[in-house]
């Protein structure tokens, strides 16, 4: 089997609770069975994002074998390519999941400039497209369609829920850090709107390129200007990186460290006593106290021996939006206009609370303010209530 391939068949009779609660069923390679949806995924499965791609297809997988292993009375087949995090393939993949294979479904991804590639194609192609992590804001903004659906955020929306929590926290001015591609500065951008407008001052921006993990000169120049806090983002491996090169440098108990949840989502342990203190804000944390959480951590850590993060929920909700759609139109995914505005109507409790879409399917939603303490993102409270992105809606 390829290294850049993975396919498997979920069939309600492999996989139903027992399979829920008693592990994961090993990947295979499986014909396409008679009947079976396709889902393509388009995911890292190698480089510094492969954690959070891990995630996602957990928590998508998790979800289908919640249902006993089919949606709307239909077995499940996912065929995964590793995207690698590299928007020159982006196309080249993309095509060959809607052309070459087929899907019924697509699905992707994490890094933003694949995602808006991906997108670009998905829309004209008109395949049902499921983009469970990916913040680009033009993904809900320009590029917005009828078949185009995200269940995480928009990176400028996040960069607002936070500058919301500084400002409330009396941070009044930051130094911004990140890497400079279209997540790093969207994030940015948002972050900036807000927090300038509540009268909060930034007093510089410091960009990196995409996926540079040499932190020192970034710290240094945050030393020297000993601002009140900065406002980061990273993730993966690289956030962890961060982390402790700035705990390392001496800045930990000088300058705030604050960020968008990415920033120590999946990496909490890797960090340790490092990040504790470091605050960020998302649409998921550690605490959460309704029943839908409960359930899902319950059965997430029984199945893969860990606990779930932000990421496996986006899995777990795009999979739930697909289910209200064929549940809708009886499993017919040629029924697109109707499953489409299934989909988009789609209102129901998530893991991470209420959940519905605004009118640019993008997750109108509540932001969290968490710290990292002991190793989880400990909630302190609410940053953002039923906050939507800028997105204006579809025109098409």
């Amino acid at each position: 089997m390829s290294s850049s391939r993975r396919e498997f068949l979920m069939s309600s009779g492999a996989l139903g609770l027992a399979g829920l609660l008693g592990g994961v069923a090993p990947f295979g390679r499986a014909a396409h069975a008679a009947g079976a949806i396709k889902v393509g995924l388009l995911l890292p499965a190698s480089g510094t994002y492969a954690p959070l791609g891990e995630a996602i297809r957990r928590g998508a997988e998790l979800y289908v074998k919640s249902k006993g292993g089919a949606l709307a009375g239909r077995a499940i087949e996912f065929t995964a390519l590793d995207d690698e995090s590299a928007p020159p393939k982006a196309a080249e993949l993309t095509n060959k999941l809607i052309f070459g294979e087929k899907v019924d479904v697509l699905m992707g991804t994490v890094h933003s400039g694949v995602a808006a590639a991906m997108v670009k194609i998905a829309r004209e192609a008109g395949v049902t497209t499921l983009v469970p992590n990916a913040g680009a804001d033009a993904i809900t903004g320009g590029l917005c369609a009828p078949n185009v659906f995200r269940t995480s955020f928009a990176n400028g929306q996040v960069g607002e829920a936070t500058a919301k929590a500084m400002l409330a926290g009396g941070v009044k001015e930051a130094i911004t850090c990140t890497w400079r591609y279209a997540a790093g500065e969207e994030m940015v951008a948002g972050f900036k709107r807000v927090f300038e407008a509540g009268g909060g001052k930034v007093v510089k921006d410091i960009a990196l390129p995409f996926p540079d993990v040499e932190f020192q000169s970034a710290l240094a120049e945050i030393a020297a200007a000993k601002p009140q806090a900065v406002y980061s983002f990273f993730a993966g491996g690289g956030a962890a990186k961060f982390i402790k090169d700035f705990a390392g440098a001496g800045l930990k108990d000088k300058v705030q460290l604050w960020g968008p949840g990415f920033l120590t989502d999946g990496v909490e342990q890797a960090v340790g006593a490092a990040g504790d203190g470091v605050k960020t804000v998302l649409h998921y944390a550690d605490g959460l106290t309704n029943p839908e959480d409960a359930a899902f951590r319950k059965a997430f850590q029984a199945a893969y021996g860990v606990a779930p993060d932000v990421y496996a929920v986006q899995g777990w909700d795009a999979m739930h939006v697909l289910d209200v759609g064929l549940t809708a139109v009886g499993g017919d995914v040629a029924k697109k206009d109707a499953l489409h505005a299934a989909m988009a109507g789609a209102s129901f409790a998530s893991p991470r609370g209420p959940f519905a879409f605004s009118a640019n399917r993008n997750p109108k939603q509540t932001f969290y303010l968490r710290e990292l303490k002991g190793g989880k993102n400990v909630l302190l409270g609410v940053a953002a209530e039923g906050l939507a992105d800028v997105g204006k809606g579809c025109k098409a």
